[in-house]
């Protein structure tokens, strides 16, 4: 890749851009079609398995692009460039938290407070759309020169998948910094929203003290600390820091993700009293003389719904009105439906694929029933659409209503029902209910076993996952016995060698569990 090379035939390359990631490249150039600046990020290929690799990038550009916020840069286009995905973007004119930090030190605690703030506003419409951001850190957070942050990497935020819920993965090769990682991340892969807002406590200790939350001569060291060891509070280090802020951050930092603040809305209504005092900072931001578009429209929009109750118009009363009939639908209506969805699903349009198939779930179990076979077999296609298109709040409501039509149509032990009954707890678990999750595995390995017996691999797969959950909620002992009591079943039946047993022990050796022997 060289400075003017042509993209796809639009896209200008200018200068490569000085901070990299270990996973990417960011280019700066121009649109010539539209003649406007872009970023155009492009991934590294891993060795094993591109092809699928490049499937996935371009589903979850799909996803990501359809988070729209004024905090987050807008998504253009996503493509192939000689066989690298790309990933084009606006481009973001300001200032890295990460090189302000470097150029000024610690922060004004009102513009702490404020930054961090305007990512919890920017996490709250991503975690409602089921999105993950996985690497907060100060160098994805850009400040413009009218006070607005920008969080970066969106566009290549990974919305989880099962692979991730249910792949045992080593520390030291999970997607992220391990600075900002929280503990669930490090030992059981496991990505939900409090993994945010633990990222977002170690930012905000950062921008208010200057020091990284944990540092160590390795990565296996930091890490380490980020499982085991407590932070230092901010105002040992800063006594001008609120108290209460403190006791946010370090509520942030807590090790258990159900011990964290629950969500994003919450943060941010605790930081907003933090955010003030907040006069220009040199080299930053502009002076409040200068004209600032933002500011302005800013300014209108806070006015919203904080006039007088008494000015407010009266609701108007509404006449209720007939539901329009619904048509009947044929089986070859469904037969139809279904071909076209799995066309739209090839070329990975599932938010397609899931109207399509929702409108005719509607419509069909009106005409055959909610439990009519046929009608089944379009309500799980409809869920697993609705699964991959990334919007997993939805799909554990469809899943739940579908477990309990299937359990009625074909028995509490059939196959359809306990696939079901997992699909709907990897929903939780990459939502964030890792309890919910944890609860409804631990059961539906009792089931499994009763079907399949202990070692069948849908059973082995529900057994890691249930360890990698109790991981996830800080309980080593018992991930430490599921393990250890999986990697023997297995070893018994298929010798020392065995791959997956032997992936357990070194996950145990490398997470440091305990062991009964």
């Amino acid at each position: 890749m060289a400075g003017g090379t042509l993209v796809n035939g639009r896209y200008e390359l200018d200068e490569r851009s000085a901070g990299q990631g270990g996973m990417s490249d960011v280019w700066f150039g121009r649109d010539i079609r539209l003649d406007r600046p872009i970023a155009v990020k492009f991934v590294r290929l891993p060795p094993e398995d591109p092809d699928d690799y490049v499937r996935r990038f371009v589903r979850e550009s799909r996803i990501t692009a359809r988070l729209e916020h004024p905090g987050v840069p807008a998504v253009y286009d996503v493509g192939t460039h000689e066989r690298r995905p790309y990933l084009v973007m606006q481009r973001i004119q300001g200032i890295s938290l990460k090189e302000l930090l470097t150029e000024q030190g610690p922060l004004p605690v009102g513009w702490v407070a404020a930054v961090a703030a305007q990512v919890c506003a920017v996490l709250s419409a991503a975690h409602r759309a089921s999105l993950v951001h996985r690497d907060l850190k100060p160098s994805n957070l850009m400040m413009e020169r009218d006070g607005t942050v920008k969080v970066l990497d969106f566009g290549l935020a990974v919305a989880p998948t099962v692979a991730d819920f249910a792949t045992i993965t080593r520390s030291g090769i999970l997607l992220g910094t391990p600075s900002y990682m929280a503990p669930e991340r490090i030992e059981a892969n496991i990505s939900g929203p409090a993994c945010d807002i633990y990222a977002l406590g170690c930012t905000i200790h950062e921008l208010l003290t200057g020091r990284q939350t944990f540092t160590g001569s390795t990565v296996f060291d930091i890490m380490n600390k980020q499982v085991r060891t407590d932070p230092v509070p901010t105002r040992s280090l800063r006594k001008d820091v609120p108290a209460g802020l403190e006791t946010l951050v370090l509520e942030m930092l807590r090790k258990k993700p159900e011990d964290r603040p629950s969500d994003a809305d919450l943060v941010y209504e605790r930081l907003l009293p933090f955010a003030d005092d907040l006069g220009p900072i040199t080299g930053a931001t502009k002076l409040p003389a200068e004209p600032s578009a933002v500011r302005l429209y800013a300014q209108v929009v806070s006015r919203i719904f904080t006039t007088a109750r008494s000015c407010a118009p009266q609701p108007r009363r509404s006449t209720p009105t007939a539901a329009a009939p619904t048509l009947a639908v044929t089986r070859l209506d469904l037969q139809r439906a279904r071909s076209e969805a799995a066309e739209l699903v090839r070329q990975s349009r599932y938010d397609q694929a899931a109207e399509l198939l929702t409108r005719m779930v509607a419509a069909a179990a009106e005409t055959l029933g909610p439990r009519d076979d046929d009608v089944l077999t379009v309500r799980l296609e409809q869920a697993e659409a609705i699964f991959e298109e990334g919007d997993y709040h939805r799909a554990a409501g469809t899943y739940e209503r579908l477990v309990d039509d299937v359990t009625i149509r074909y028995g509490a032990l059939s196959e359809h029902t306990l696939a079901c009954r997992l699909k709907l707890a990897t929903c939780h678990a990459l939502v964030g209910r890792t309890t919910q999750a944890l609860d409804a595995l631990i059961e539906l390995t009792q089931d499994n076993t009763k079907v399949f017996g202990a070692t069948d691999a849908r059973t082995v797969q529900i057994r890691r996952q249930v360890g990698l959950l109790q991981l996830g909620t800080g309980d080593r002992n018992a991930a430490a016995r599921t393990l250890e009591e999986l990697s023997n079943d297995l070893t018994r039946l298929h010798g020392p060698g065995d791959a997956t047993a032997t992936e357990i022990i070194d996950l145990m050796e490398t997470l440091r569990l305990p062991r009964a022997h």
